[in-house]
Parts: C-alpha cells; sequence; structure tokens
C-alpha cells in the first residue's frame, strides 16, 4: 500500500458524510458550536461563498463573505470541521471563476449576481 492510499484511507474516518458539495457562488448557512467555558451554543453565518481551496477531501476550505452593515466579514471554514454542526445552501448563483474575490470591492447594483433556478 503506497503512503497516498494509507492517508486516504486514515483521512475516511474523520469526513462528514452529510456535507453538500459546496462550490464557488453559493449562498450558504454554517452552523458552527462555540464552546464558551463551560457551555456550548450553535452559532450561524449567513453568507456567500467566495473561495474553495484544499487538494484533498479532509483540507477543503471554504471562504464565506457577508455584509454587516457597512463592513463586510470573511470566515474561513473547514468543510469536514468537527465544530461544524451543518451546512445549508440557500441559493447558487451563476459564477464562472474558482475565486470571485473581485466583489470585495463591487458595491451596491455592481455587486449583484445572477441566480441560478434548480
Amino acid at each position: 500500500m503506497s503512503n497516498a492510499q494509507l492517508v486516504k484511507k486514515v483521512q475516511e474516518s474523520f469526513l462528514q458524510a452529510e456535507r453538500p458539495e459546496i462550490q464557488t457562488g453559493m449562498e450558504v448557512e454554517v452552523h458552527q458550536i462555540i464552546k464558551e467555558g463551560a457551555k456550548e451554543r450553535v452559532q450561524k453565518f449567513k453568507g456567500i461563498v467566495i473561495k474553495t481551496a484544499g487538494k484533498s477531501e479532509l483540507e477543503k476550505t471554504m471562504t464565506v463573505r457577508r455584509k454587516v452593515g457597512a463592513f463586510g466579514v470573511e470566515k474561513v471554514f473547514t468543510i469536514h470541521s468537527p465544530t461544524i454542526k451543518q451546512i445549508d445552501v440557500l441559493r447558487q448563483f451563476k459564477v464562472r471563476r474558482k475565486s470571485i474575490k473581485f466583489i470585495r470591492e463591487l458595491t451596491g447594483k455592481a455587486a449583484r449576481l445572477k441566480e441560478v433556478k434548480k
């Protein structure tokens, strides 16, 4: 058994089976478990996926951006992290690139994306 096959076999036990296939341009709501002392709570973060990265399935990450008032907030989530309770895909927008970081500079009507109907 080669090293690559051995690594893949070990990583399979850590993969979360119920995770959807995440692509750039999706509007998602991520439910993240936050630990504060002895307490746990679920925090929701809703926004547009502007970038996906990672070679192996376990290393896959997504950068989610949302507008809060006049500011843009971005968070990077590891898709198969145990702190992520669930990921809901709300909408899919038409994009032609793997990374849509250019949307950071756009405001108003220029920042609109065309929705793909399912």
